[in-house]
């Protein structure tokens, strides 16, 4: 045996050591100081929605800050990474004094993901910054944790010559609201639930290769589903007679996983007329872009289903999102502008009927989108998950977990620009008009106009450092009238940058 058979196993220790220690290169830190302040019934709209839950609904709200995160691409060279994020924050005039906002790990091999815990994620196809919002998945509500495996990027597929490239995630939560939904419906028979479970998945197909060629053409599908758990104060349907228990417990067993991903099974309270368990919903996708010499402009297309009546071409898509997306050249006026229309208001149609023994004919009408029997709405803690401007049950005054807006029309622009390497601006414009919802149809529509104006000066002088002043006013009957400022002082830095 080789004399020196023993020094092998002390390096190995010291290799470890290296191998940790790298974990701790490469951290970006933030600290962000928020305030807000305003008028009127409500926060300028812009103040409260499309920030991760991160807002209020009335005026007087702010918070403090603090994140450490680690990318995966800081071990871009390995076949190996890892990717970790904490992010907490103390609030004043919020739901809560004390915020978990993020807590997660990444473990990556070669293309795939393994992402665990709570993490903020950003909507699929679209502009994080300039956006209205995306119908399933949203960047509204505050992240659930969940393990999620995915292709976080698109993957090339071998034998393409780099034309076809996918990505795609399948998921598992659960939902944090519990004392939210008990305290937002105290003193009211209104039905909440606790201890729900998540479940979304999504396949993305894009065509082309902008090297070769400037078009390219991206597709694809998500679909979302919140079961299992508890529920209070649970009502029949309309349409079948029997008692339920004020408290009932939710089928949460292996088969309901599996009904998560594949849609089927029912509710407890379905009584004769079984439906899908669980709130079911999703989106199609559809994105064409052209890549110009420093410019570029998209046109895309969400389509939004609750359940399954509008999934396939079983009805006219009548409601979707459009949007158009273009960047210019580099210019110190206007660098990004973003037009989308929404429109919700079709819905299947005003009419639903189960097939009975003297009518045996489906008619699936009446989607009632975000809206659930047992679940109240597709909702976190009053924030809708989906498109803010379908507006969220944090603004009922009834103290009901349901979606009263949802059949919506609305127009919605934004606009961005760096004048100078230090200063850059953000403007967003959304005019609204919702009929309410066909249970409960507003007598007469109502109008809403939100305004985003916001600038942000960054000095060279001391780098990170970041101050924001934004003003945002409210017009119409739909939220009344307001207007706010909002402050937010930012510093950003490296740990062990290499």
């Amino acid at each position: 045996m080789n004399k020196h058979w023993y020094l092998p196993l002390l390096i190995l220790p010291l290799t470890a050591n290296a191998q940790i220690s790298r974990f701790g290169e490469d951290v970006s830190y933030r600290a962000e100081l928020v305030g807000t302040t305003g008028s009127g019934s409500h926060a300028p709209f812009w103040f409260t929605n499309n920030r991760y839950g991160l807002g209020a609904p009335e005026n007087g709200y702010g918070y403090l800050r603090a994140s450490v995160l680690r990318a995966t691409e800081a071990d871009a060279t390995r076949n190996w990474r890892l990717g970790y994020g904490a992010d907490v924050a103390v609030a004043a005039g919020m739901q809560s004094h004390a915020i978990l906002q993020q807590l997660y790990a990444d473990i990556e091999w070669q293309a795939l993901r393994l992402s665990i815990g709570q993490k903020e994620r950003p909507m699929e196809l679209k502009s994080q910054t300039l956006s209205s919002g995306a119908m399933t998945s949203g960047i509204n509500a505050r992240p659930l944790p969940q393990v999620r495996l995915e292709l976080p990027e698109f993957w090339l597929i071998p034998g393409t010559r780099d034309w076809l490239a996918v990505k795609a995630h399948i998921a598992y939560g659960c939902y944090t609201d519990n004392g939210w939904q008990r305290d937002f419906t105290t003193g009211t028979q209104h039905p909440y639930t606790a201890n729900s479970l998540y479940h979304s998945k999504a396949g993305f197909l894009r065509v082309g290769n902008k090297d070769k060629f400037p078009l390219t053409l991206t597709g694809g599908l998500e679909m979302s589903c919140q079961f299992g758990g508890e529920a209070w104060n649970l009502k029949d349907r309309p349409d079948h007679s029997g008692p339920f228990d004020p408290h009932q417990k939710l089928n949460s067993g292996l088969k309901s996983f599996w009904h998560a991903l594949v849609p089927g099974g029912n509710d407890v309270n379905d009584g004769d007329y079984n439906n899908s368990e669980g709130n079911q919903l999703g989106s199609w996708h559809l994105r064409l872009d052209y890549e110009g010499a420093g410019w570029s402009v998209g046109a895309y297309a969400e389509h939004f289903f609750d359940d399954h009546s509008q999934m396939f071409m079983q009805y006219p898509w009548r409601d979707m999102l459009y949007g158009i997306e273009g960047r210019l050249p580099k210019n110190p006026v206007l660098s990004a502008i973003v037009y989308e229309h929404l429109r919700t208001t079709h819905q299947s149609g005003p009419i639903y009927h189960d097939a009975t023994a003297t009518m045996p004919e489906d008619i699936f009408g009446i989607d009632n989108y975000y809206n659930h029997q047992i679940y109240g709405g597709w909702q976190h803690a009053g924030f809708s998950m989906g498109h803010a401007l379908l507006l969220s049950p944090l603004y009922n005054t009834s103290k009901k977990i349901v979606f009263l807006d949802t059949r919506v029309l609305a127009h919605h622009i934004g606009i961005q620009g760096e004048p100078t390497r230090e200063l850059g601006y953000r403007v967003l414009y959304t005019h609204a008009k919702s009929l309410g919802f066909y249970d409960m149809p507003r007598t007469e529509p109502a109008k809403g106009d939100f305004l985003l104006a916001e600038v942000t000066y960054r000095p060279h002088q001391v780098e990170g450092l970041g101050v924001s002043a934004a003003f945002g006013q409210n017009w119409g009957t739909l939220l009344g009238k307001a207007s706010g400022a909002m402050l937010t002082l930012s510093y950003s830095g490296w740990i062990g940058k290499k």
